[in-house]
């Protein structure tokens, strides 16, 4: 929802314009619903990807398809969903026919909408659960319709209200925000940057409820339940900044778990950006649940229509808070119709810009799919009563999450999802770029008219890949294009406007292709896993030999290259013949050829006869560093909005106790904040909390040094509460 804008817009007639409201939290409500279905049963399996597509305002029916057609094949982890519970409807306004904005306007929570009943609604769930798909509601929760819609206008399932009654609810006068209470102005927000009036007082004329009171978190929260216990994974709050973070927090304390997966509601927030004031800024919100990036969304479409070559800098960039607490996007429906980011309408800028977002590690990345529009207002494809028709890609709705290009792209984004950075990001020229995540993919795009040609650090092992842009890898190959990779690298042509992806999961045959095969059959191949602790000098690369072709048949000119993890560790796969003994060793090379060979015997193993195989080594004759310890740093700490939590302590790891190097701990368990830190081996650590204001102060817990000695092996957990 724009909520920064110094002057609400209106339309003559006093209608409102919702503009773009979205919301993450939504209660159950006194309802009274028609034949409740059962709720949804767990899904055996949900996809294991942070991907989802939103497909805003198509109609349950069609989500439902989508889910079983595209969405789960393609390996998306959610589905967003519009609000589902009972709008106004208005066959008429200054704004047109049935406009999109009227779902933001609740009469009840009775789940019976434009998009479909509740029965219609439930099935939706159950297909997309059974497809491997979560479901997001985008939920309203700040508010009820415009208190100056026309006497007379009802709900989609024909409720009645007027003024701040809304009986099927039910809510009353003295549940809603007014002049005397909570707002300290005649009604409206006139200062965007007061906090007390952003949350108390009507956004747009919208009945702003009064979330302090009980009986409305538990209402509200009673919504949210209802829709959890019909399957529900989580929530887009709309509007969240009009909440109290402390109401918020209230009513996210009364939400169920989860049916599928029995675990809390994922939550993203709609922060809208632009304030100056610290608390109403996007990353005050975070101890509430991820927040949607719109400086990210900004910054995107800023590149693609500049230079692509900035998106180098990303980490550099003013975001509206850490990778880890953001859901990410190019566009949505509120930023599309203010030309403010890339829309469909941009062509090659926004599938390109996706491409991007899919493939870079900032957030939970989403795709968003809607109807074509030439008036910001115009309702969705519809019949004469305003309920959505089901949806039919090409001219009026836009399919992007369906097309082969994003679906690849998934694909891609679940098999980098464990490296979170990005390698030898290089530019081309200021319109071509291509960059990799570590040894699991890599991405090269083209933002120009011009074919181009260049060769790539891929961080993948040597073999063939499928160019999961122009199709996927199958039982005998790829449907598209396939990309060599040779000693790490790759010499590629990038289409004009177009791109090209690769990753590990995607190589032709039924696994990853052979880097080389007697027989040509890649089905008959065991994708090895080489993964080696090694300490080479500046000058040498570490590689992988060993007895059979596929490993170099022990000629050093010949081995197999190691892809460097970080922390010492060195990693590839290699495609082996099944039920075959193998020896090998690892050696290090200098780019001249000289070798230094680990000592000790060959090493040897015999690969299966199906499935993968993985060996784990240190480099013999090497000085190692012993292997870290992963400690987990889990604390109870309270917090008021802004503030963070830090552990800092007496080891460089930690630190070494400077505030300003302290190690940051994740929210998003609150009031529980979580890292873990890489220690040293049998090494005594002192440590404590502190906790970083919004002013940049610093508050340092009481007592003395908190301390532990890390074990020699294995790993470590610290479970403490603030002194």
């Amino acid at each position: 929802m724009h909520t920064l804008r110094p002057s609400p817009q209106r339309r003559p007639g006093g209608l409102l314009l919702a503009v773009a409201l979205v919301a993450t939290g939504a209660m159950p409500v006194v309802v009274a619903a028609a034949a409740t279905p059962a709720p949804a049963r767990a899904a055996a399996n949900l996809n294991d990807s942070e991907v989802t597509a939103n497909l805003w305002e198509w109609n349950w029916n069609s989500v439902a398809a989508a889910c079983t057609n595209h969405l789960g094949p393609a390996g998306y982890g959610a589905v967003q969903v519009a609000p589902p519970q009972e709008s106004v409807s208005l066959p008429s306004s200054p704004d047109g026919v049935h406009p999109w904005y009227e779902v933001y306007q609740p009469v009840s929570y009775k789940l019976e909408s434009r998009f479909g009943s509740r029965q219609r609604f439930a099935a939706m769930v159950t297909a997309c659960h059974n497809a491997g798909v979560r479901v997001y509601v985008d939920a309203v929760v700040n508010h009820m319709a415009g208190t100056n819609n026309p006497a007379g206008t009802i709900g989609y399932a024909g409720t009645q209200f007027s003024g701040y009654s809304y009986p099927a609810v039910p809510y009353g006068y003295a549940d809603f925000h007014h002049p005397g209470d909570n707002c300290p102005t005649s009604g409206a927000i006139n200062d965007w940057n007061n906090e007390s009036q952003v949350t108390s007082c009507e956004l747009l004329s919208l009945a702003d409820l009064y979330t302090e009171k009980e009986y409305v978190r538990t209402t509200i929260a009673g919504y949210l339940n209802d829709l959890i216990g019909l399957g529900v994974d989580g929530f887009r709050v709309d509007a969240v900044k009009h909440v109290r973070k402390e109401d918020f927090a209230a009513i996210l304390g009364k939400l169920n778990n989860t049916v599928a997966e029995n675990r809390r509601p994922y939550v993203a927030q709609e922060i809208f950006d632009g304030a100056s004031n610290d608390a109403l800024k996007a990353r005050a919100f975070i101890g509430n649940g991820d927040v949607l990036d719109f400086a990210y969304a900004k910054g995107v479409r800023s590149a693609f229509q500049g230079s692509i070559s900035s998106l180098g800098n990303v980490a550099s960039w003013n975001l509206d808070a850490p990778s880890a607490n953001v859901f990410a996007m190019v566009t949505n429906h509120d930023l599309e119709r203010d030309g403010v980011v890339l829309s469909y309408k941009n062509g090659t800028d926004y599938l390109l810009a996706n491409y991007f977002v899919l493939a870079y590690p900032h957030g939970k990345p989403s795709v968003y799919d809607s109807f074509s529009w030439d008036n910001r207002n115009q309702s969705p494809p519809a019949d004469g009563n305003g309920r959505v028709t089901d949806t039919v890609c090409g001219s009026t709705w836009t399919c992007l999450t369906q097309t082969t290009g994003i679906k690849g792209m998934v694909g891609w984004a679940n098999a980098a999802r464990s490296v979170r950075s990005v390698s030898d990001f290089t530019a081309v020229n200021s319109n071509v770029i291509g960059f990799h995540r570590g040894d699991r993919a890599w991405v090269g795009i083209n933002d120009s008219g011009t074919a181009t040609t260049a060769t790539f650090a891929t961080g993948l092992a040597d073999g063939q890949y499928c160019d999961v842009i122009a199709g996927a890898a199958t039982g005998t190959g790829c449907t598209g294009g396939t990309v060599t990779v040779s000693g790490g690298r790759a010499t590629v042509t990038i289409p004009a406007n177009n791109a090209v992806a690769i990753h590990v999961n995607a190589r032709p045959g039924a696994g990853p292709s052979p880097t080389s095969s007697p027989t040509g059959n890649p089905t008959d191949r065991v994708a090895t896993t080489f993964t080696v602790s090694a300490t080479p000098a500046a000058d040498q690369a570490v590689y992988v030999v060993g007895s059979i072709p596929e490993l170099g048949s022990w000629a050093p000119a010949s081995a197999v290259l190691l892809t460097a993890q970080g922390g010492g560790t060195y990693r590839a796969v290699v495609d082996l013949p099944r039920s075959t003994a193998v020896e090998y060793k690892f050696v290090k090379k200098t780019a001249t050829g000289a070798v230094t060979w680990e000592s000790g015997g060959n090493r040897s193993f015999t690969t299966p006869a199906g499935g993968t195989y993985a060996v784990t080594e240190t480099f013999r004759g090497d000085t190692v560093t012993p292997a870290q310890i992963a400690t987990a740093f889990n604390a109870t700490v309270t917090t008021y909005y802004g503030q963070n939590v830090f552990v800092v302590g007496n080891v460089a790891a930690l630190g070494a106790w400077n505030p300003a190097d302290a190690v940051a701990l994740s929210s998003a368990d609150y009031p529980v904040w979580r890292v873990t830190v890489n220690l040293p081996p049998g090494t005594a650590i002192e440590y404590k909390y502190i906790k970083k204001n919004p002013d940049g102060s610093v508050t340092w817990e009481s007592g003395g040094n908190r301390s532990f000695t890390t074990p020699s092996t294995g790993t470590y957990t610290n479970n403490d509460a603030w002194k």
